[in-house]
């Protein structure tokens, strides 16, 4: 491999954990032990599942889970990491006694980013809209010169026009935080193959690699079928975890996948065309 190959390749990988309901101390500890494995493993994305610190079904006890930025398990993260970003959930006390369900990246011992949940999810068995204010921003960060990450949370992911503006932000790499149980939705939804019709499709339309994270375990009669997984910028997949135990799910990003993708299916280019032209025809049409 060359060292012009080398310099694009990114290592990242998803921390698919069995979250302890409400017991920060014991889901801090996990976290802990993932950031250091992942560390000693070259990792420099790290990504765990939706609300990852509290448990899937927390926002009833908000009051006494909710944290502050500044909550010391939050500094502890972000003092351990290092160099490695990692991106966990929380549910976030915001000021005005506000609550979201929110996912912070840490590095270099301070917070670089965080996303609200924007799309919550009140269907099903699902209770979000009960408990958390939604998201009213959506974005991204730069991880390096080549790699802009954006975090959305699990059903952030079912709005399609949210994916979009991500993408034509400039999102390259999608962190996809999610808690998925198999009966979250009912009827004739199967969410594993859903889950992966859905990420493969985005992976491949806009060209941009994915790492998802999602749980395992059960927390009251919702079992979470973990298959976290990597993927590449075509919609291949690079790695994917086991269904039923924790683990810590590595692959290997290449930039130059990314760019050879977006320029044999250009859809961000062409998208962002077609917002520009539409832009235009609306001044005009105002003045």
């Amino acid at each position: 491999m060359s060292s012009i190959q080398s310099t694009t390749l990114l290592k990242v990988a998803a921390a698919q954990i069995d979250t302890v309901y409400g017991d920060l101390d014991a889901n801090l500890h996990k976290h802990l032990d993932a950031i250091d494995a992942a560390r000693a493993a070259g990792v420099r994305l790290l990504v765990f599942p939706e609300l990852s610190l509290c448990g899937h079904s927390a926002g009833k006890d908000a009051l006494r889970l909710a944290m502050r930025r500044d909550h010391p398990a939050l500094a502890a993260l972000a003092e351990a990491s290092g160099e490695l970003h990692t991106s966990f959930g929380f549910i976030e006390e915001a000021p005005g006694g506000q609550f979201h369900n929110s996912q912070a990246t840490v590095a270099h011992g301070r917070i670089v980013h965080v996303h609200r949940k924007a799309q919550l999810a009140t269907y099903g068995r699902l209770r979000d809209g009960l408990y958390y204010a939604p998201g009213d921003e959506i974005g991204s960060f730069a991880l390096d010169d080549r790699w802009r990450v954006a975090n959305p949370i699990c059903n952030d992911l079912w709005n399609p026009a949210l994916v979009h503006e991500l993408a034509l932000g400039g999102a390259t790499l999608i962190a996809a935080s999610i808690s998925s149980a198999r009966e979250a939705v009912g009827g004739g939804f199967d969410n594993p193959s859903s889950w992966q019709l859905n990420l493969r499709f985005y992976a491949m339309t806009y060209g941009v690699g994915i790492v998802m994270a999602n749980r395992v375990g059960m927390e009251g009669m919702l079992s979470f079928w973990g298959g976290s997984c990597v993927l590449d910028p075509f919609g291949n997949t690079l790695a994917t975890g086991s269904l039923t135990e924790e683990c810590l799910v590595e692959a290997e990003l290449d930039y130059e996948a990314l760019r050879s993708a977006r320029f044999l299916l250009p859809t961000v280019r062409d998208s962002l065309a077609f917002a520009a032209r539409h832009r235009a025809a609306q001044v005009q049409q105002t003045t």
